[in-house]
């Protein structure tokens, strides 16, 4: 039995080292870290590879992801010995086209992202008790009260998120203290990198997520929707 509450707590005053060494030796192998490989994401797959090195990466191959981005993920591949688990949508982009129009993105980008991302990561994550998550609090308004540790009711499993209470600059520093590959489309402004269609850089000044889907009401693929709790009963796990 977990007390949610009660590990929240607890977490609050440890590393993200620490979380997820509870993970491995709690969870065994009944968990995965779901990454786009973004800058969290690249920390906590440092950070797993020395822990907990054959626990599964998921990433969500949308087929319209930056050519950059496919580039590091090889690269992780390549240089670190990763397995990363591709989880593709139920369509190509052209059969999504033939079923619902061309550039879905532009016309409604939930129903997008709902068939390209969270269709997809509901799928994926069937059979784990938990899955890692690289949201933290500074990223944005909806994560501001991002749990350490939570109950999602969506795919039914623990969601635990170990560098919410990190900044940005605490990431970076951690990137380039142990000299990690990142994307390039850091260094040419963007904040947050997504599907290509829907990412652009953004002006100095610009909150960091305005890169995603401008000009559209969404600051949310999904898939970080609050469809998650943090009960005080304790679950089985």
């Amino acid at each position: 039995m977990l007390d949610i509450a009660g590990l929240n707590a607890q977490f609050e005053q440890e590393a993200p080292q620490d979380i997820l060494a509870w993970a491995a030796e709690t969870l065994a192998d009944r968990f995965a870290l779901v990454t786009s490989f973004q800058p969290s994401g690249l920390v906590l797959t440092h950070m797993l590879g020395q822990i907990a090195p054959h626990a599964p990466i998921i990433t969500l191959d949308t087929g319209l992801l930056f050519p950059e981005t496919y580039a590091l993920m090889a690269q992780y591949e390549r240089e670190y010995g990763i397995t990363i688990q591709r989880v593709s949508p139920a369509q190509t982009v052209a059969e999504q086209a033939g079923t619902h129009g061309d550039a879905l993105w532009a016309r409604d980008p939930d129903a997008c992202c709902g068939l390209r991302k969270v269709a997809p990561l509901r799928q994926a994550l069937t059979g784990y008790e938990a899955w890692i998550t690289g949201v933290r609090r500074d990223q944005s308004a909806s994560r501001r009260n991002t749990p350490i540790l939570a109950w999602d009711t969506r795919h039914n499993n623990l969601k635990l998120a170990p560098l919410a209470a990190w900044t940005e600059d605490m990431v970076w520093t951690y990137i380039h203290a142990y000299a990690l590959p990142y994307n390039l489309l850091h260094d040419q402004g963007y904040a947050s990198i997504g599907c290509q269609p829907c990412t652009r850089a953004v002006a100095p000044g610009e909150d960091k997520r305005a890169g995603r889907w401008s000009g559209q009401n969404k600051v949310e693929c999904g898939i970080h929707l609050p469809e998650v709790t943090t009960p005080s009963d304790a679950r089985t796990v």
